[in-house]
């Protein structure tokens, strides 16, 4: 029995050996990285990384200042573009981010993105008061009905986010969970693989044939109108309006555009005019996506005569 025992553990160690070098060799698990949080309670990375994504064959960069993408070559007349992981962009190379295709729009700006996955509309917020010390002419702030939803912490507890207690009228700053356990994981790709090919779930039942419902279906600000005016009233009284311009993506609503006008945003609805700007497999933006995003942003920046 001990022998046998022994047997199946070389056999494991080499079986985790080969897989490791099967699923490096073959770039099967897309890189993460790092995350830091800040003395002022923002969740960035790690300056200076590099990784792939398992579905291009691009490298993305973390810059010296803890964010995805390159940094312009001054920040003078700077704009920046805050958002979550549709901002981010890990998907796609430097050249089909939002950044170079506003730059090349316009040449006498500078563009600066701010992004992380997961980052909620309160969030964005904080990180534009984080990035204020640069003093951008505007910051363009991405995000729909579903990142003003994730902002309250009242309608779905979310630790490792930062989101806002509108009964309370409190900031309930992120955590990361599980740092050391996440680092483990994701540097260790034949195990990250097997996580994400076959993801544990005790609470689903093979029988279960209950149908999938998007976050995008579901009628937010309807449901939840009450907690996005006092978001909305905390915001107001808290942060800057003037330097704010909200680009809300295809799956936003008309609602949400107009509750946001009516408390002085500038409003762009992007409109994807019934064409597929997403991955076959990912609902983030593809390069083309992207490149039509940043004509309707680059007319409306126009609007304010740059």
């Amino acid at each position: 029995m001990i022998k046998l025992f022994k047997v199946l553990v070389i056999y494991a160690i080499y079986g985790l050996i080969v897989g490791e070098i099967i699923v490096r060799a073959f770039t099967l698990t897309s890189d993460i990285p790092q995350r830091t949080i800040t003395e002022d309670h923002i969740q960035k990375y790690k300056p200076n990384q590099t990784g792939g994504w398992s579905k291009g064959d691009h490298k993305w960069q973390v810059n010296d200042r803890g964010w995805v993408g390159p940094l312009p070559q001054s920040f003078d007349n700077l704009i920046t573009i805050v958002g979550d992981s549709f901002i981010e962009n890990l998907m796609n190379p430097d050249e089909c981010h939002q950044s170079h295709f506003l730059s090349q729009n316009f040449p006498k700006q500078n563009f600066l993105e701010a992004a992380r996955s997961g980052v909620t509309f309160i969030e964005s917020l904080e990180i534009t008061k984080h990035l204020d010390s640069l003093n951008p002419k505007y910051h363009l702030i991405c995000l729909n009905d579903y990142n003003i939803k994730e902002s309250i912490s009242n309608i779905e507890r979310q630790p490792d986010i930062t989101q806002f207690n509108t009964e309370e009228g409190q900031m309930i700053y992120g955590r990361m969970k599980a740092p050391f356990a996440k680092k483990i994981l994701y540097n260790w790709k034949f195990v990250y693989y097997l996580y994400n090919r076959f993801p544990l779930s005790f609470n689903k039942k093979e029988t279960d044939t209950t149908p999938k419902i998007s976050n995008y279906d579901i009628p937010y600000l309807k449901i939840n109108g009450k907690e996005f005016k006092a978001l909305l009233d905390y915001a107001s009284t808290n942060y800057s309006i003037d330097d704010k311009i909200l680009v809300l993506k295809p799956t936003a609503t008309k609602g949400l555009a107009e509750l946001l006008k009516s408390y002085g945003y500038k409003v762009l609805l992007l409109d994807d005019h019934g064409e597929d700007w997403t991955f076959g497999y990912d609902a983030h933006w593809n390069c083309y996506g992207h490149e039509e995003a940043s004509k309707q942003i680059t007319k409306f920046l126009r609007t304010l005569n740059l």
